[in-house]
């Protein structure tokens, strides 16, 4: 056992400071990760599309605006100074930060700003979308982003906030390259696309000076970063699958921290670690299919709210995985709705079926990915509607099959989460309280679709109010008074809010990891 142990250190983390060597303990300015990374494509902020490498570049890159370390839930200046809105000609003006400089040792310029920009539009890859629904083209794009000296005006199209406009900027494909070195390193008209796959042109506190695809990647401190010089000089992600291997490392000091422990692993981990618990932003959620018509009436969505037993799965086999929380967008953000009035009553529920004349039994197919733990929420669901009459024939499939039959809307029930794409209530708000048109020939990715939900207008109006006013606090307080419309009447039950967690080495503090992987940060870590 011995000699397995100090075979699988050597191969599998050794930490390369040094030719050969192997760490029991791992060194005091650096961090060391064991962690599945084996889902990266893409390292170039204009392609990378993958959890894992969303995180990586959270390190490496910054934003004109963006969520920091410092606090994941505020938008916060980033490489711009300050800005000004002009909702009437949808436009923002940005100063940009001064002193600020590239990890190459090149000042970060305005015009690296819109070549940022042009390129992502240019490229059009994966993630493209999130900046071109802002009504960039490769054709307009240099009217669209203007630089004045130290300032760079962004214009766009659509009925679209400030806010909103803000928080696309602070998405993933809003990072600002160097443009000097990518254009160095630019092949057959790539802008620099192969090169920065294996390498970083960011100004953020880390740059990338290692990537093996399924096997390692290096971050070394950028000591002249704007906000700071990280404490850690070396950030050394390794890729470990086995969540069995992981544990081991952690428990003998060889990782400081373990990404991918599954709930049995957490329990059984001894004193010398300490686990941490980050909400996530997926929702989980059941929802029923308007077109089958013993779901249709109201009485039916509202009793289904008291037959959930939140309390129950949180506590037992969804602790730790899941939290409760009861409305579409997730909470740590603003424009959050925190509260969770809904609990297991299972008499509640059969007044509201009885008063409301709804006959019982009603018998329904239930659409459930056949994986832990959907399988086990959907024993617990089908055990808990019986009790007031609705029973649930669960059907399991892949992902893929249930999907499928979701976007076709031939479910009856289903069993579901749902992730944002960017960090604006409006991405969540559109899929749960938005349909203009439910025709079956009007295809929409959203929720309200799927289930064949006509929305009610008003409902409609308020989302485009919402998405196009102004005020930041008004707009907060709309999107809070959507969730408590759908919450109250809607055929979407949001249960639960994932929760991730990690274990770590009780010397390690200053771990930030937000919502999703785009906020996961190693500048402010230090050990102990």
């Amino acid at each position: 056992m011995k000699l397995f142990r100090a075979a699988l250190l050597a191969s599998a983390l050794a930490l390369p400071l040094a030719a050969g060597a192997a760490y029991a303990a791992t060194p005091a300015d650096a961090l060391v990760i064991a962690q599945n990374i084996d889902d990266i494509v893409a390292l170039d902020p204009a392609q990378a599309y993958e959890f894992s490498a969303g995180e990586i570049n959270a390190n490496l890159y910054d934003k004109l605006v963006q969520y920091d370390a410092e606090d994941t839930t505020v938008l916060a200046p980033g490489l711009a100074s300050e800005w000004v809105a002009d909702e009437e000609a949808k436009t923002l003006t940005f100063t940009m930060r001064e002193g600020a400089t590239f990890a190459s040792g090149n000042p970060v310029r305005a015009e690296d700003v819109q070549f940022s920009f042009t390129r992502v539009v240019t490229l059009n890859l994966t993630p493209a979308f999130i900046l071109t629904q802002l009504g960039w083209t490769p054709e307009n794009i240099g009217e669209m982003v203007t630089v004045d000296g130290n300032t760079v005006t962004v214009k766009w199209t659509g009925d679209f906030a400030s806010a909103f406009v803000l928080n696309v900027l602070a998405a993933r494909p809003g990072a600002i390259v160097d443009e000097v070195l990518v254009m160095q390193n630019e092949v057959d008209g790539d802008m620099g696309n192969a090169w920065l796959n294996t390498n970083s042109a960011g100004s953020g506190p880390f740059v990338l000076t290692d990537y093996r695809p399924a096997e390692l990647v290096r971050l070394t401190a950028n000591e002249t970063y704007w906000n700071g010089a990280p404490a850690m000089k070396q950030v050394l992600i390794r890729h470990v699958a086995e969540a069995a291997t992981q544990q081991l490392l952690l428990t003998s000091g060889d990782v400081d921290i373990a990404k991918n422990l599954t709930p049995d692993q957490i329990s059984g981990l001894g004193d010398s670690v300490k686990v941490e618990t980050f909400p996530q932003a997926a929702v989980h959620f059941l929802s029923f299919n308007q077109k089958t018509e013993s779901l249709t009436p109201p009485a039916v969505w509202e009793a289904a709210r008291y037959l959930v037993d939140y309390d129950g799965m949180t506590e037992t086999f969804l602790k730790g995985q899941m939290e409760k929380h009861q409305a579409f967008w997730p909470k740590g953000f603003p424009g959050s709705y925190d509260e969770t009035p809904f609990s297991y009553d299972v008499e509640k529920a059969k007044q509201i079926l009885a008063d409301a004349g709804v006959e019982t039994p009603i018998n329904v197919t239930l659409d459930v990915i056949n994986s832990a733990p959907f399988t086990d929420i959907a024993q617990s669901l089908q055990a808990g509607f019986s009790e007031a009459g609705i029973n649930f024939e669960i059907l399991p499939g892949t992902g893929a099959q249930v999907i499928t039959k979701y976007r076709e809307r031939t479910h009856q029930a289903m069993l579901l989460y749902w992730g944002p794409d960017f960090m604006d209530p409006h991405s969540n708000a559109k899929a749960f309280a938005y349909n203009s048109n439910n025709a079956d020939d009007n295809y929409t990715a959203t929720t309200t679709w799927r289930n064949a939900w006509a929305v009610p207008q008003e409902m409609n109006d308020e989302v485009n109010a919402a998405l196009a006013e102004a005020d930041q606090n008004v707009r907060n307080e709309m999107y809070v008074d959507l969730q408590q419309k759908v919450q109250a009447e809607s055929p979407i039950v949001i249960m639960f809010q994932a929760a991730l967690q990690i274990g770590m080495a009780n010397n390690v503090d200053g771990y930030v990891n937000g919502s999703n992987s785009d906020f996961v940060y190693y500048r402010l870590v230090t050990k102990n």
